[in-house]
């Protein structure tokens, strides 16, 4: 017992550097949230599970974990600017810019290069998805520079996995993120002003179009999410070594976390209503701020809240999770569509979801996740580290 609790004290109120291990939990909830929409509703159809004797039904969760990405690139922006509130505090030089660019560049761009040459000789060509080679180089050489998310083709058909848009958006955002974090420095009220309302307008031209299918998810259009995560960086700062001192504000800080997670879920609940794309769509854009004012409240009290959040989110199984978790949102799409292309798990049916097959969907969701966990702890210890650990020495 008094290990336990020794245990418990350090990682709940350690000093872990410049790592927040909380966070490593709600980037693994997310992604997992993000799988059980491409896996679970999409693929599989499945609507609810059983506990023992109680059925629970997860429709609005599993309808609605494309929301979940958003959070993420909230997460990413607090992360990145919490180097730039340290050096205001301590009246210090921005951080340089090419240990930041070489950094982001090592750890994303070898594994969607990869990703792009494995979809190609294993899916496209055997396929023969493209119709003609023009069609084919256009593709690749929008993915390899991370424009393919501009034009409809190689965003809307391409057959080289269409869940790296969200790392298109990331790497367009680390291009300008210095620029914007000096500014912010400098000006916040301005620059804030100025990433929301871009932001904003985006949408607002996006929603007045038919369909907002090739705007909604671009990359200015989180320009304010990205916004939330820089003042959700200068909040943590700022209550950082009261909340560890303070009992009390520990304690507000959970009642914070537990009331902008029903925040969250009422959005969750609403945007589950609509069936039509470009419904879904265009509501997502109208909730897209305050979930991330939301979303920005929880990462702030998990971080800083009671150490029994800290150790649920924080723990030494959330930090491995974490770590293989790009490889595994890269990849646990494509996965589960030939697992169920090639018919496994086995079915009686043609058409197992349609049919309700409770076991397949059970069987099928729970395999397409394990064998993508299993495929991205490989790659990044077989590659990703490797590569990125190489590259950022030369």
């Amino acid at each position: 017992m008094t290990r336990l609790i020794a245990w418990y004290k350090k990682n709940a109120y350690g000093d872990h550097g410049t790592r927040i291990p909380p966070l490593d939990g709600i980037r693994v909830l997310c992604i997992l949230l993000v799988a059980f929409f491409h896996v679970a509703y999409q693929q599989a159809w499945l609507m609810d599970i059983r506990i023992g004797s109680r059925v629970i039904n997860v429709y609005p969760i599993f309808r609605t974990g494309y929301l979940w990405v958003d959070m993420t690139l909230l997460l990413s922006a607090f992360l990145l600017y919490l180097p730039y509130v340290e050096a205001q505090q301590k009246n210090k030089p921005n951080p340089p810019l090419w240990p930041f660019y070489k950094a982001r560049i090592a750890r994303v761009v070898p594994s969607v290069y990869l990703c792009v040459l494995v979809m190609l000789l294993f899916v496209a060509l055997p396929e023969k998805a493209y119709p003609d080679t023009g069609d084919m180089a256009k593709d690749i050489l929008a993915h390899l520079s991370f424009t393919f998310n501009w034009f409809p083709k190689t965003h809307l058909r391409t057959p080289l996995n269409g869940a790296l848009w969200t790392l298109a958006v990331e790497m367009q955002f680390y291009l300008i993120f210095p620029f914007l974090a000096r500014s912010f420095r400098r000006r916040p009220l301005f620059t804030y002003g100025l990433m929301a309302g871009t932001a904003w307008a985006f949408r607002l031209y996006a929603l007045s179009l038919p369909s907002p299918q090739m705007f909604f998810n671009q990359m200015p259009a989180f320009l304010d999410v990205y916004a939330n995560g820089f003042v959700a960086a200068v909040v943590y700062k700022e209550l950082k070594a009261k909340a560890d001192e303070s009992p009390w504000i520990r304690n507000l800080l959970l009642f914070s976390f537990l009331a902008a997670v029903a925040a969250l879920y009422s959005l969750v609940l609403r945007q589950a209503q609509p069936t039509d794309h470009t419904l879904i769509q265009q509501g997502q854009m109208r909730i897209r701020f305050m979930q991330s004012v939301y979303s920005a409240v929880v990462l702030i009290a998990v971080s800083l809240g009671p150490g029994l959040i800290r150790v649920i989110f924080g723990n030494k199984l959330t930090y491995y999770l974490s770590s293989v978790s790009m490889q595994f949102y890269i990849y646990h799409q494509v996965l589960a569509v030939r697992l169920k292309k090639w018919g496994i798990p086995a079915s009686i049916y043609p058409n197992p979801n349609q049919a309700g097959d409770r076991v397949w969907q059970r069987s099928y969701t729970a395999l397409s996740l394990l064998l993508a966990l299993l495929f991205a702890i490989a790659l990044t210890y077989l590659f990703e580290r490797p590569i990125s650990k190489r590259l950022r020495k030369n």
